[in-house]
């Protein structure tokens, strides 16, 4: 019976799965998880899967069906049971069930959906922490580690065997030949840390519809990255045409103002990655938002910085332009014209709340 169930729960997992799988783009671009995010689970809500319910057999005589009435007339349907009409009804109607799925669960399903490839990180290859797995059973151990259900288990065959056990007293009484302990083997795994340096305009052409898409996009690189190293790590830098580096809640609900000096926050997150974070030992990942608009002077200052400062020593620095034209900013135009370590570049337009799917993908898609 038991066997029965856990077969039950597995199928069943199997079908949330998939549901969430197939619903992964709207819930990507509509935000409803980020508020119902807990400290390690997503609560999701699925509305397609149907609960187990009795229906009558229509191959059988009698039931519903069987008695007075015009075609077409609802059946057991009445105005006082939510059927339409005038009065509130008291039956109950169809719901939405909801599911918890862990984050790491969730960040499986997002790799899956956008095929994204593992990421290879970079800094202490050689350096690996021990992770200690159960994974078998032996005679001899501490009496913390007893496993009892194999213990009695060996207990019982003994005295099965040398005729001591009686149904009608069933006392199995272990003896030290009888002990078993559970074993464990010991893993080991490379032992990376990454932090992530959010950069977003707050300039006046940011308005609270662009910091959203930010927010969002944000929220679902934090998931994966999280799932693919030990540590991470995460600053906020906002700018207009001055940068200060702020904490979560400023980051996104700082109202825009002024003008924008780009070069102001690629300054600062080059200080902070100097200060803070040896490349050595750290894997780098700079995203910045921003709607391309920037002083003309200063696009040159930025491509510098960028090429002799930040690009050497990170794994990747994403752009995002966050715009509602389908035309790249001269801005971008700029950071197209860079020669030295351009592969670690990647920029991508996100028009609208619909195109943060493709712009997760763009950003981590080359497992770097």
């Amino acid at each position: 019976m038991i066997a029965k169930i856990e077969q039950d729960q597995s199928r069943f997992r199997q079908i949330v799965r998939g549901k969430v799988r197939q619903n992964l783009r709207k819930y990507i671009s509509n935000g409803e998880l980020i508020g119902r995010q807990g400290r390690d689970l997503v609560s999701i809500p699925i509305p397609e899967i149907q609960i187990p319910q009795f229906r009558f057999d229509h191959r059988q005589g009698g039931g519903v069906g069987q008695g007075e009435g015009e075609p077409g007339t609802p059946i057991g349907i009445g105005p006082d049971q939510g059927g339409g009409g005038d009065k509130a009804g008291n039956a109950p109607g169809d719901h939405i069930m909801e599911v918890e799925v862990t984050l790491e669960e969730l960040a499986r399903l997002l790799g899956d959906e956008l095929e994204l490839p593992n990421i290879q990180p970079r800094g202490k290859e050689n350096i690996e922490s021990r992770v200690d797995r159960y994974t078998g059973i032996r005679r001899v151990g501490p009496e913390s580690l007893r496993h009892f259900k194999r213990t009695y288990r060996e207990a019982l065959k003994r005295q099965v065997a040398l005729g001591a056990y009686s149904p009608e007293r069933p006392a199995v009484i272990p003896v030290r030949e009888d002990k078993r302990y559970r074993s464990w083997k010991s893993h080991y795994k490379p032992d990376s840390n990454a932090v992530i340096i959010y950069m977003m305009d707050v300039s006046g052409s940011m308005g609270d519809d662009k910091k959203e898409i930010v927010r969002l996009t944000a929220f679902w690189i934090d998931m994966w990255l999280r799932s693919q190293y030990n540590k991470v790590a995460v600053r906020y830098i906002i700018h207009d045409s001055e940068a200060q580096e702020v904490d979560q809640d400023a980051f996104y609900h700082t109202r825009e103002s002024g003008g924008t000096a780009i070069s102001s926050a690629y300054r600062l997150c080059q200080a902070i990655i100097e200060k803070d974070y040896d490349p050595s030992e750290w894997n780098l990942y700079p995203f910045h938002f921003t709607d391309g608009d920037n002083l003309d002077e200063d696009n040159a200052g930025c491509v510098s910085v960028l090429a002799e400062a930040i690009l050497p020593h990170v794994n990747l620095f994403c752009y995002g332009e966050v715009s509602s034209s389908r035309r790249q900013s001269d801005f971008a135009d700029s950071l197209d014209r860079l020669d030295a370590n351009k592969e670690r570049l990647v920029k991508t337009q996100i028009t609208d709340k619909d195109e943060i799917y493709n712009a997760i993908k763009v950003f981590l898609g080359k497992g770097q």
